[in-house]
């Protein structure tokens, strides 16, 4: 095995502390700034020494797709996550249950295993509009969601509005005869519904920010 050069060191050790710290692998342009590199191609060139030494798995169909293949800190282990389609935090958006249904996801995410809190199974939805800012969920931020028809007061959730055939990102609260899905934003109002009309597709369990 060559012996790596004081750059492929440190950007190795930058790739370890990222999926530590961020629960994902870092992108080419994060190693760039990261390790203060004065181009992406020079990262590059770094990381195919990197992949060539076993050090590290590159996966150019997946979002992020670095994978540490020697001296893995605990917590680096990843699991792969299909982001199904767009989920709106604003209007509702149309048709989510049909994108549900695809077998081809619009990306996926090599996520590290302990950011998922022990859930299996989970998927990933794109968000559209703002919400739910006030909950540090952003337009474009990609929302992990536990698959589950149960949930509590408070819950951020995947509402199916049944009978408009749209779905929407808002907080559960059960009250008496109705269903209000509370955006987080204080410029937004409520959508009140019966619980009839409303399909509970799953829960969000984590938020990554800037995945791009």
């Amino acid at each position: 095995m060559k012996k790596l050069s004081p750059r492929q060191e440190r950007i190795l050790q930058f790739i370890t502390d990222f999926i530590e710290e961020q629960g994902y692998p870092p992108t080419v342009r994060d190693i760039q700034h990261g390790c203060d590199i004065s181009s992406t191609s020079v990262v590059d060139y770094n990381l195919n020494i990197l992949q060539r030494e076993e050090y590290i798995r590159r996966s150019p169909e997946i979002s992020r797709g670095l994978e540490l293949l020697k001296g893995n800190r605990p917590g680096a282990r990843t699991t792969q996550v299909p982001v199904l389609a767009y989920i709106a935090a604003g209007q509702p958006l149309p048709d989510l249950s049909a994108s549900e249904q695809s077998d081809d996801p619009l990306e996926v995410l090599e996520l590290a295993t302990n950011r998922l809190n022990g859930e299996s199974g989970v998927y990933a939805l794109r968000v559209r509009g703002t919400s739910m800012i006030d909950a540090l969920i952003a337009d474009g931020d990609i929302v992990i969601v536990k698959p589950t028809h149960t949930v509590n007061n408070g819950d951020t959730i995947v509402a199916w509005l049944k009978r408009e055939s749209e779905a929407t990102l808002k907080r559960f609260y059960h009250e008496g005869n109705r269903i209000r899905l509370q955006p987080a934003n204080s410029q937004m109002e409520p959508i009140y519904v019966s619980p009839d009309n409303l399909d509970i597709q799953g829960k969000v369990i984590t938020v990554l920010r800037d995945f791009a």
